[in-house]
């Protein structure tokens, strides 16, 4: 069987990991499982390679230790099983790393952390250390602080925009299912894709979730899309289950790969335009419309003409048509309060400056 070469490949690795491929059926962790995914890791390490966990399961695992029997719907109870289960998570793949001699580091992200330029950097750099020093970040979101990313995020976008973060060469999608299928897996005719070159492949593909019920959160639409981040942006995907990780990772041709598409860019850019929601929306006339999107000049002042929402300085903002049709997405320089008194107003006041600023 000929391997891979974008796998063989690469030199850093991003391994996401679900939490239906974690634990058992009661919720609690299964040591079988994550021992199996932990040994596949350090193979990829022991190759030359360095690794990037991504791994959901914080929730999951603290709620056998609760008494719960499924993941539960209220948000204080998701925090209180986060708030338990993250540190049973990080001890167990502390555990296993270390028959491997190898060092765990815990990364707790939220999508904020990440999106404010400061932050930014100093995300990218903890990452860039704890590889230099050889250590296996395991990453997760804050579950036990978050709100919206409980009840709305994934960890297959997470782990999509942490490739961007770590510069990384190859982003592998771990799940119940062992590739992505032209329909449900479970119906009779269903076929595997095992390559997708660009969107064409997916025409006439259905994509539904199929994670296992009352664990997870996500599905095969998260990781479709997660691999269209990815590789949009210059990084190839491996779609695959959990107990293939060690052939996938190797380089075998099991489940699917998605073949980069488009050319890396800065990755605060990506986390603009995908991990963010804005806070408001600037509003502009025509030429600045074009300047924007088509110059990819700065946004000055003398282009805006409405204003909504409530924002402060350094808060992403969508900025729209006069048809409200959003073009683009930026950190605005500006609070809510003192654009209005900017509209119209020549010179050269820059309200979103053309780094900070991502056109959709």
């Amino acid at each position: 069987m000929t391997a891979r070469s974008d796998v063989t490949g690469a030199r850093r690795v991003v391994v996401k990991v679900g939490s239906s491929s974690l634990t058992t059926a009661e919720g609690g962790l299964d040591p079988d499982r994550l021992r199996r995914l932990v040994d596949a890791l350090a193979a990829t390490r022991a190759r030359g390679a360095e690794v990037v966990l991504v791994s959901s399961g914080a929730i999951a695992a603290g709620l056998a230790p609760l008494g719960l029997r499924r993941r539960p719907s209220a948000l204080a109870a998701q925090q209180a099983a986060a708030a338990v289960g993250q540190g049973l998570l990080v001890q167990a793949y502390t555990a296993e790393l270390a028959r491997h001699g190898v060092v765990a580091g815990q990364v707790l992200l939220t999508l904020d952390d990440v999106t404010r330029r400061a932050h930014y950097r100093n995300a990218h750099q903890t990452f860039a250390k704890l590889l230099e020093l050889g250590v296996l970040p395991v990453v997760n979101e804050n579950d036990t602080v978050a709100t919206t990313e409980i009840r709305f995020g994934d960890n297959d976008r997470l782990a999509a925009l942490v490739s961007h973060l770590v510069h990384a060469d190859l982003l592998v999608l771990l799940s119940d299912v062992d590739g992505l299928y032209d329909g449900h897996p479970a119906e009779p005719g269903s076929r595997l894709l095992p390559e997708v070159t660009d969107a064409a492949d997916l025409d006439g593909v259905r994509i539904g979730g199929t994670g296992a019920a009352g664990v997870g959160t996500g599905g095969m639409a998260t990781k479709v899309e997660a691999a269209r981040i990815a590789t949009g942006a210059g990084i190839p995907v491996v779609l695959t289950s959990a107990p293939l990780a060690g052939p996938a990772l190797a380089g075998e041709e099991v489940g699917t790969l998605f073949r980069a598409t488009g050319r890396k860019r800065p990755t605060r850019l990506l986390w603009l335009a995908h991990a963010t929601n804005a806070r408001g929306t600037v509003t502009l006339d025509a030429g600045a419309v074009r300047a924007v999107v088509e110059r990819r000049a700065s946004l000055l002042a003398a282009g805006v003409t409405g204003v909504s929402g409530d924002f402060a300085a350094g808060d992403p903002v969508d900025v729209a048509d006069a048809d409200g049709h959003v073009v683009a997405r930026g950190l605005v320089g500006f609070d809510s309060d003192e654009l209005p008194a900017l509209l119209g107003r020549s010179g050269e006041r820059e309200v979103v400056h053309r780094d900070d600023l991502v056109v959709l």
